[in-house]
């Protein structure tokens, strides 16, 4: 499990870098930890003095670190005692050792609030950096969607079906590590990018798209649960989800081939599918997708530029 964060947080807590602001544990020194002989002139023995206990002091303040930006997340670390932490007025769940994980939507407001609830209340304002995005203005009317009573009737099972997936709790611990690419190649979508139709929008691409050829295996790019695996979709084709708990999931859509099932656990790097160019799709590529609650967020941020 990477926890490479958690130590950069704390090696950030006396420096102030990177947001973090956490006292640092104080622990005794070797000097310290030895016993102490005192002897006295008057005295036939050496009287030995029982080292101190060491203190440690309280998490007074939060702790994180990750990407400040639109599509971007942290990990962070609640004060000590936290019952409850809020981002903006929405619940996020927190560990017992205090860990929890973050994350702002591909349209976030610059701002938000950051609030701890417990034996005393913290509050951090997170300046969110904006993005510029990909925006392509055409002068063309926007095409209507499949929005037939036909149509809806064999999407809705689909739609409720990647619902109730996401809102699956598994109580993984994927989203500590540092994600890797789930396969390598050719990037032929980047996330956040959108369309206006005559000064109507269009979704925005909620993923970033793989293209290394048809049939090529892609794994896991963290630990997780699968909790859905289905072929056939409308849209998605075969399609993948994987939970990586704290409310963090995975979605690898248009697969040729599904090689998980449900309620799998999978470990990062775990072989789970291929590449192919099943449902909506204009040629064989990886749409992978990360969201979490109902913030979209961009891969490229969790892996760093692909090598």
């Amino acid at each position: 499990m990477a926890l490479s964060w958690i130590a950069l947080a704390l090696a950030c807590a006396t420096s102030g870098c990177g947001g973090v602001q956490i006292a640092e544990p104080i622990e005794a020194s070797a000097s310290e930890t030895d016993a102490k002989p005192i002897a006295f002139a008057d005295a036939q023995e050496v009287i030995y003095i029982p080292p101190p206990e060491p203190s440690i002091h309280p998490v007074m303040n939060f702790s994180y670190s990750g990407e400040l930006t639109q599509g971007g997340y942290i990990r962070g670390l609640a004060p000590t005692g936290t019952t409850v932490v809020l981002l903006d007025g929405q619940e996020i769940p927190v560990g017992d050792d205090g860990l929890f994980f973050a994350a702002f939507d591909r349209d976030s407001a610059e701002e938000l609030l950051l609030m701890a609830h417990g034996a005393i209340i913290v509050k951090k304002t997170l300046k969110i950096a904006p993005r510029k995005w990909n925006i392509q203005r055409v002068n063309v009317a926007k095409r209507g969607g499949g929005s037939s009573e036909a149509w809806w009737k064999k999407r809705e099972p689909e739609w409720l079906a990647i619902k109730g997936a996401r809102e699956k709790v598994t109580g993984s611990t994927g989203w500590q590590q540092d994600f890797v690419w789930p396969v390598k190649g050719r990037i032929s979508g980047h996330f956040g990018r959108q369309r206006i139709y005559r000064g109507e929008p269009g979704s925005y691409h909620s993923g970033i798209d793989i293209a290394p050829g048809n049939g090529v295996p892609f794994v896991a790019p963290a630990d997780g649960v699968v909790v859905l695996a289905r072929t056939g979709f409308s849209l998605e084709g075969n399609i993948i989800i994987i939970d990586h708990g704290a409310g963090l999931n995975s979605a690898f859509l248009h697969a040729s081939k599904l090689a998980v099932k449900e309620g799998q656990t999978v470990k990062q790097g775990d072989y789970i599918g291929n590449v192919g160019s099943t449902g909506r799709s204009t040629g064989p590529h990886l749409h992978w997708s990360l969201k979490w609650n109902d913030a979209r967020l961009d891969p490229l941020l969790f892996t760093g530029p692909m090598n």
